[in-house]
């Protein structure tokens, strides 16, 4: 049963450069059921991406694929071993793998593609999960490839490259080292090299999805031939770019770039309630600050001949505090691998 994103997380501040959202309580405690089921809703999208077709319905099977294609990736499978066989964080064991997904804290791209797809429109092009558990093959080094509404030129479309980060930090310091590990991903993905790399894995992809004469749910049928018309639009202009027929300046110009923070907050040590007068004063005034600490960091990127300016990029700053990230990120482990053997 798919539940309404809006119901579970609220969005605040929406702005062209800043997206905030919050999960709220019940009864006192932190709606961590009702979040991680949304998660868990989005996970069949999240894996197959359109590859597979549009999966708006689906049975127990895909769900149970979805969920063996995610642990066929090792990386998964060992944080569920860490967070829920050993009730342990990243952060209390020593690491043999040295690999972003567990830096990152797994499921960071899941939290990204939720809500750009919930709140902002969005829908994969690629899904790296997809290939990653098919062909073992790296796609792309960005968290996520969609398309979507431009939000700066209203109207137009835009191909959106996005970075996650999912922080703990006993300090209370996990948003700013969230953010500023944000800023390291802006100065080396948005590279000349890195882009064009990327963009020719991307583009490799452009005949990994079903034919229309093979696709057989009429009842999406008219949606995914529109998808074909935007997916074949958007390979075409990254063709274009990787055979430098087109200036990566102007590439860029319809390239949004979605940065997610979700970090652990000492907001929720202090309030049990987000109606409460104060919480949203105090909520603010944290996003602002990050905000800021962010917008401070980007400018202090110094400028290269020949490379993308990193202040000129359409960068999505997308802030989502939490209470716990080990206790996230258990309850979603504890989920995803009993629907595996479901």
């Amino acid at each position: 049963m798919n539940i309404p994103s809006h119901n579970i997380i609220h969005k605040h501040f929406e702005e062209a450069d800043l997206r905030t959202y919050f999960v709220g309580f019940d009864f006192k405690k932190f709606r961590y059921d009702s979040l991680t089921d949304l998660l868990m809703d989005s996970i069949v999208d999240f894996a197959f991406g359109y590859h597979t077709g549009i999966l708006k319905k689906y049975d127990r099977r895909k769900l149970i694929e979805a969920a063996k294609s995610i642990y066929n990736i090792k990386e998964f499978s060992v944080a569920k071993e860490i967070y829920v066989d050993n009730d342990s964080s990243i952060y209390d064991c020593e690491l043999k793998i040295e690999d972003k997904y567990l830096k990152r804290g797994e499921f960071g791209e899941l939290i990204l593609h939720l809500i750009l797809r919930d709140f902002i429109g969005t829908t994969p092009l690629v899904s790296k999960i997809y290939f990653k558990d098919t062909d073992n093959a790296t796609v792309h080094g960005f968290d996520l490839v969609h398309i979507g509404p431009d939000l700066v030129n209203h109207g137009k479309g835009s191909l959106y490259f996005g970075e996650s980060k999912l922080y703990s930090r006993k300090d209370g310091t996990a948003g700013q080292h969230g953010v500023k590990d944000l800023i390291e991903d802006v100065k080396s993905h948005f590279k000349s090299d890195f882009l064009y790399r990327e963009i020719a894995l991307i583009g490799k992809k452009k005949y990994s999805f079903i034919p229309p004469e093979e696709y057989d749910d009429k009842n999406t049928e008219e949606e995914y031939l529109k998808f074909l018309d935007i997916k074949k639009y958007w390979f075409r202009v990254l063709e274009q770019v990787e055979q430098k027929k087109a200036k990566l300046q102007d590439f860029l110009d319809s390239v949004t770039v979605p940065l997610v923070c979700t970090y652990q907050s000492r907001l929720f040590e202090k309030y049990d309630d987000e109606t409460a007068p104060d919480f949203l004063h105090d909520y603010e005034e944290e996003m602002l600050n990050l905000k800021k600490i962010f917008k401070e960091n980007l400018s202090m990127i110094e400028e290269e001949s020949g490379e993308p300016i990193k202040t000129d990029l359409n960068i999505l700053l997308i802030l989502f505090p939490i209470p716990d990230k080990k206790q996230l990120l258990k309850i979603l482990h504890q989920k995803l691998y009993n629907q595996q053997n479901a």
